[in-house]
């Protein structure tokens, strides 16, 4: 998963990195209004973390600019404002979800957690496409019932092909959402064809159909219509 904190405290803003990093999580930071839709411009989410307090503008102003443009991502407000109105206004505004300061950290992960799986993944934690199966609380992949040997990485790989099957992904989209936005100014993408090669073989050793395409000049697709 891959996420925005839109937090001022850079205390607390540390602390949601470190926690969601520790998880095998991408959390991006943002530290401001200004900040956060620059970086919704530029960037894709699973789930934003949106304090309402900024320091340059009101959260839900930003989840109005979230929804006016169509971003898909799972919102989870969380503010020290604990007023039935901020809630309401919030949940009525588009968030999906909403904590209130302070909060404890496993509470926030089970919260966006339950926010994925029913953005992303229909409500299971299981993801299953043909002889393809993923669990992502075991994080457990297994190929005609047969467990798949990856790494966390490639797991991560497979499954966001797989939630955006017969979308092409170039590879600067694979690389900023699996490795951070960081990579955006990285030179070449090698190391983004080097996991689809390995992914592509360990499944094809399990027995399971290629259904990576490469989208020659632009990157990949999960085709369906492999048989």
């Amino acid at each position: 998963m891959k996420v925005l904190a839109v937090e001022d405290n850079k205390e607390i803003a540390s602390s949601i990195h470190d926690f969601l990093a520790r998880e095998g999580y991408i959390c991006e930071l943002a530290y401001s209004f200004d900040e956060a839709q620059e970086r919704l411009l530029l960037f894709s989410y699973d789930c934003i973390l949106l304090d309402l307090m900024l320091p340059d503008g009101n959260g839900l102003e930003l989840l109005k600019f979230i929804k006016t443009q169509k971003i898909q991502s799972g919102v989870l407000i969380i503010s020290a404002k604990d007023a039935l109105d901020e809630k309401i206004s919030g949940l009525e505004g588009g968030a999906d979800d909403y904590i209130t300061k302070p909060f404890h950290l496993p509470e926030l992960h089970a919260r966006l957690r339950a926010i994925y799986r029913r953005k992303k993944l229909a409500g299971s934690n299981i993801i299953s496409f043909n002889e393809i199966t993923l669990n992502t609380d075991t994080l457990e992949a297994t190929v005609n019932s047969a467990a798949l040997d990856i790494t966390r990485k490639e797991f991560d790989l497979l499954l966001y092909l797989v939630v955006n099957k017969n979308r092409v992904l170039s590879r600067q989209s694979i690389a900023t959402h699996l490795w951070g936005d960081y990579t955006d100014n990285l030179a070449n993408f090698d190391f983004v064809y080097q996991h689809i090669k390995n992914l592509r073989k360990k499944i094809s050793a399990a027995n399971g159909a290629d259904y990576i395409d490469t989208v020659y000049g632009l990157g990949y697709k999960f085709n369906s219509s492999k048989v």
